[in-house]
């Protein structure tokens, strides 16, 4: 066998399940999700191409043992058990999977009636909320992001806050209401003041709106009162998700002083079922924007601590006419990861396994690359055209969005799968 932590050689593995080229599955990804099928209660499981691989079964052959991971694991509704066994346990799992699904290894692969049990077509499997979300957080990393909204509401010379460039702004959201892709979301209710001459109104929003944005999943992290460095932060990261923070702007725009979101931000956010680990991303690896000033030392950071992945959003509307809205990258965040969940435990603060920490809107330096309707109509005044020709200032009733992202480089595609949800109307 060859040494899977030589990444070149793992670069040019295949595996005996056929994975289409340009798949987001090959089998150097090895995502994590929870999936169920018939009479299977939700359990543990990995995809390659487009087959979703029941890891209970595989633990039920005896093919998971010798990797110090307490089999029952295998058999919760999700993932935060696994998770307990922290980065190297994950790191040995799925190790240990590709050794079992590589092409030149015929261990499992003639082990059929294994292989009926564990392998299933993905149309044939559900997929549900990989992790019970214990906490929420969602952050407010990019820089164009914040420069456009802060231009619209403040004018060019007062976009930034003072503090945006000395801290990773957030705050904490609804982990009650973090809900799996393909999710209908239901148009809110709320306040809003569309006349700033007038009193509130009540009413359901129209001004609904999406934020394509990117998630990390937590391990556990240290007890209360200990903080976790940016050299150290990675170690405490499961993987990433795709991510859309649904927001209502005109509930937002009303409630938001002085104490940020509330209603416009937590009656719903769609996470993509498949968590891709930072491992798999490796190969992608990248500069973000140079941090100019200079962030405080517990900030500071040491080599590429970006990855390429690149994203794009659309809408579909009941008719079925995809537009694709957006285009954009995950390195164009201003605040890494890693200062991310440094800057949220340098006060003590803990984080535990399964917790979702939101990017905020992704987006990029031209109008084609703005993560937000928002930002790509500039808060209404240029409505965008779809593929049959009606026009959209905000979502309506009916649309779908739909997010995709995947890292490309020479012949290695790495991806996500979609996130997607559909607008219904406020009850």
């Amino acid at each position: 066998m060859s040494d899977l932590s030589n990444s070149a050689d793992l670069h040019n593995l295949r595996s005996w399940i056929d994975a289409p080229a340009g798949s987001d599955f090959p089998i150097q990804n090895i995502p994590f999700g929870i999936c169920s099928s018939g009479t299977r209660p939700p359990r543990p499981c990995t995809r390659i191409g487009n087959r979703v691989i029941d890891l209970r079964a595989l633990a039920e052959a005896d093919l998971l043992n010798g990797l110090g991971i307490d089999p029952g694991v295998f058999s919760a509704p999700v993932l935060n058990p696994l998770m307990a066994h922290g980065k190297a346990g994950i790191r040995r799992l799925r190790r240990h999977l590709i050794e079992l699904f590589r092409e030149d290894n015929d261990f499992l692969r003639d082990r059929k009636r294994v292989v009926e049990e564990a392998v299933m077509p993905v149309d044939e499997v559900t997929m549900h909320l990989p992790v019970e979300v214990g906490d929420y957080t969602d952050f407010y990393s990019s820089r164009e992001h914040a420069t456009n909204v802060g231009t619209m509401f403040r004018g060019a010379e007062n976009a930034l806050m003072p503090n945006w460039l000395h801290l990773p702004v957030g705050y904490h959201g609804r982990a009650s209401s973090v809900v799996i892709s393909g999710t209908a979301i239901q148009r809110p209710m709320g306040q809003m003041r569309p006349n700033a001459d007038e009193p509130p109104v009540f009413g359901p929003s129209k001004q609904l709106d999406i934020e394509l944005e990117t998630a990390f999943i937590t391990f556990q992290g240290k007890p209360l009162g200990q903080r976790i460095t940016t050299e150290e932060a990675e170690d405490h990261i499961f993987g990433m998700v795709l991510f859309n923070d649904w927001s209502a702007r005109d509930i937002q725009s009303w409630e938001y002083v002085p104490l940020g979101p509330f209603l416009g931000k937590n009656f719903g956010s769609s996470m993509s079922p498949w968590i891709v680990t930072l491992d798999a991303l490796e190969p992608f690896r990248t500069n973000g924007p140079a941090q100019d000033p200079e962030p405080l030392p517990y900030l500071r950071t040491r080599g590429p601590g970006s990855f390429d992945i690149r994203l794009e959003a659309s809408i579909i509307p009941k008719n079925g006419l995809e537009t694709t809205i957006c285009h954009t990258n995950f390195k164009y965040l201003y605040w890494t990861m890693a200062q991310q969940l440094a800057h949220h435990t340098v006060n003590g603060c803990n984080v535990r396994a399964g917790d979702v920490m939101a990017s905020g809107t992704i987006s990029g330096p031209d109008a084609g690359s703005f993560g937000s309707l928002l930002e790509l109509t500039w808060r209404g005044t240029k409505p965008l055209t779809l593929a049959d020709g009606s026009q959209r200032k905000f979502l309506e009733d009916g649309d779908t969005v739909v997010i995709q992202g995947h890292c490309e480089r020479d012949d290695l595609h790495i991806g996500f799968g979609e996130v997607r949800g559909e607008i219904l109307p406020a009850g």
